[in-house]
Order: C-alpha cells, then structure tokens, then sequence
C-alpha cells in the first residue's frame, strides 16, 4: 500500500507575504530597466497620422501610425496594404523613415486633404515591367522595391510648392515629374532631379 509523502514546503514557499511583494517589485523593477526605454518627451509627443488615397485602387485610410513613443503595428499595416504593388498585389514593409518625411511633407505644406498616392512599394516584377517600357525614369535598382520610395502630389498645391517643400525637409532623394503630375520622395541619399 502506497502512503503518501508529508508536504515538506521549500524555502519559497516559507517566505512571508511581505517577502515575497518585496521579491515581486525588485523583479519588476529589474524587468522596466532592461526594457527599451521611451523619453518623456516621445510619450507626450502627439501621435503621427497620414490620410492617403490611392490613385490605382481607389482605396483610402487614415492611420495613426506612431503613438506613445511607439510604431504602431495596426496603422503600419494599414498604410503597407494600401502602398502595396498594385499590379501584382504584393505588400512589403514601408520603412517607417519614409512615412515619418512624408507626415513632416504634409505638415510643412498644411494638406488637409488626403495625398494621392501614385505609386508605393514596387515588385522587382512590376519594376523591370515598367523599365522595358519607358526606361527613362525608372531606376533598375529603384528605392520603391524597398518600401523606401513614394511617388505622390497633394490635391490643390502647386506640384513646385510640393517639390520645394520636399527639397526642405533634406530627407532623401527628391524627383520632380512635372509632364506625369507627380513628386518623388525617398529615405535615400540626398539627391534631387527632373524630368
């Protein structure tokens, strides 16, 4: 016949209440400091929000996507579908350097309507498809095939308004597509062009 064992308690659990809240919050605490940290002034700083439409699709979102601090992961999705190839259907992370300058761009020129988005992310596919057929303003190794790259006008602003603003800001490569109606931002090195 089987007895069974007296419980012998082990040195935890003979610690006390008060014991036991103090081991609690030192590792709490130990937990905060090794946690990336947030200044105060990230978390008091209002969230970053983008209003687009794309031209292609017809599709429109408003984003919230920073906030407290943070990146965040909803409103990033949101503006990657919407930024998605459409050709071929592809979405590819947007680098969020590109949509912190394209919410500065929006600030700098006051748009309170939504930025028509002519072209986000690029496929290599869709890249080399449009390469074959006017070559001439399409780079090879293009920084949309990244998520670093938009193409874009604001409703109502003088696309030389859009340009300089862009030129302003000193946040990467900047194209001037005046006969296509469009303004060309990137997070690449600082460059600018017409065409």
């Amino acid at each position: 016949m089987m007895t069974e064992a007296k419980f012998q308690p082990t040195p935890a659990a003979k610690l006390g209440r008060r014991e036991l809240l103090r081991i609690g919050l030192a590792t709490a605490a130990a937990g905060m400091v090794m946690a990336p940290e947030v200044s105060e002034a990230a978390l008091r700083a209002p969230p970053r929000q983008l209003v687009l439409l794309n031209l292609h699709t017809g599709e429109r979102v408003r984003a919230e996507y920073w906030s407290k601090g943070r990146y965040q992961r909803d409103g990033l999705r949101e503006i990657n579908h919407l930024l998605r190839d459409h050709r071929t259907g592809a979405v590819h992370p947007i680098d969020p350097k590109l949509l912190d300058l394209l919410h500065a761009l929006t600030r700098k020129v006051g748009s309170k309507t939504p930025v028509h988005i002519i072209s986000g992310y690029r496929s290599p596919e869709s890249n080399a498809w449009l390469r074959e057929q006017d070559g001439s303003g399409v780079a090879q190794n293009s920084f949309h095939m990244q998520g670093k790259a938009i193409d874009l006008r604001v409703p109502g602003l003088p696309l030389r308004t859009l340009q300089r603003a862009a030129l302003s800001l000193r946040g990467g490569g900047v194209g001037y597509y005046p006969e296509s109606n469009f303004v060309h931002v990137d997070v690449g090195p600082k460059r600018q062009w017409a065409s």
